[in-house]
């Protein structure tokens, strides 16, 4: 049985992570770790999430750069639930432990070392890392996650995204010179666990925000091949994303050929449902791994809706599936 851990457990994305991997039948979930200076060490993850008592009631251990090699002992996945910065540090040492990293923070997800310059404020200090990260895309890139130990795992509004549009994409059938326009609402949790006025639900209304400079943007039209236009809304909901995406067909494309486009992409693939006679709704896919497609097609004008929740398969379950294909395990194992 392999063994893992999971470094910045304590936030929502972290004990997703560590009840998933408790009732994984090929893994042993073996420490939760958070950082020195955390307020939450020495709690056990149950004491911050009561759904957790009796489940996981590991302790939240402190992590210093000097203790990782001693975390390291007999392990053999190491999950990132921390902060860009934090990750593209950390990373490079759990590497050198010779243990498989799965990272959910941003800092590998993009090869280009001055994108990181731009939306994330750090010079990234390791351009080696960027070329032999794999994005953890889990539908569309399967093999290459199979041969790499770092795997970036995407964030929620581009799994939403790219999950969506990437059909389209490899069939040929987007209208050139025309962007598609992704509107995108997500729930508070996005925003994580740390106490801020502007993500407090009592606060929160409906609104956009970071129009024209949202981080996901490039990396959409990175790991899309096209550019796109990407706007995030914050909703006054605890968690989940619904996407709305309004893309030009070329000259002649039929509804059939977008139907046949989303049947080759994902018929064989449990985790994205093809919804048949209804759209996605949050309250179908809020504390699943699922992410829930549909769509509509009226002459060249093509609407596409997306819908997961942005803690699972925008961030623990895609790892968890991400986990399973590089160790060659049932892609759903601990999932479903």
């Amino acid at each position: 049985m392999l063994k893992a851990i999971v470094v910045g457990a304590s936030g929502y994305t972290g004990a997703e992570l560590a009840h998933f991997l408790t009732r994984h039948p090929e893994i042993e979930l073996a420490g939760l770790y958070v950082s020195e200076g955390s307020l939450d060490k020495g709690k056990k993850l149950s004491a911050l999430y009561g759904n957790l008592v009796g489940v996981v009631d590991l302790p939240l251990l402190p992590l210093g750069n000097s203790g990782i090699k001693n975390a390291c002992e007999g392990i053999d996945i190491v999950i990132l639930a921390t902060a860009h910065e934090v990750s593209h540090n950390l990373a490079p040492l759990f590497l050198a432990e010779d243990t498989v990293v799965f990272d959910l923070s941003g800092a590998f997800r993009v090869q280009s070392a001055g994108f990181y310059d731009k939306f994330y404020g750090f010079t990234h200090q390791f351009p080696e890392l960027l070329d032999k990260a794999v994005y953890g895309l889990a539908e569309w890139n399967a093999e290459a996650v199979k041969g790499t130990d770092l795997i970036a795992v995407p964030g929620c509004y581009t799994t939403a995204s790219l999950t969506a549009l990437k059909p389209l994409a490899e069939a040929g059938l987007i209208k050139e010179n025309y962007k598609p326009t992704i509107n995108a609402t997500s729930g508070v949790s996005g925003a994580g666990r740390k106490a801020n006025v502007a993500s407090s639900f009592c606060e929160v209304s409906l609104q956009p925000y970071a129009v024209f400079n949202h981080r996901h943007k490039p990396e959409i039209d990175q790991h899309l091949g096209l550019p796109v236009v990407f706007t995030p809304h914050l909703g006054s909901f605890k968690r989940g994303i619904l996407a709305s995406i309004n893309v030009v067909l070329k000259a002649g494309v039929t509804a059939a050929q977008v139907d046949q486009a989303y049947q080759d992409a994902y018929a064989d693939k449990p985790i994205v449902r093809l919804m048949e006679g209804t759209l996605p709704a949050l309250k179908n896919v809020v504390g699943t791994p699922y992410c829930d497609l549909g769509w509509a097609v009226d002459g060249e004008d093509l609407v596409v809706f997306s819908a997961i929740d942005n803690l699972l398969k925008g961030a623990s379950s895609q790892a968890i599936q991400c986990i399973n294909l590089r160790f060659g395990f049932e892609i759903t194992a601990s999932l479903l």
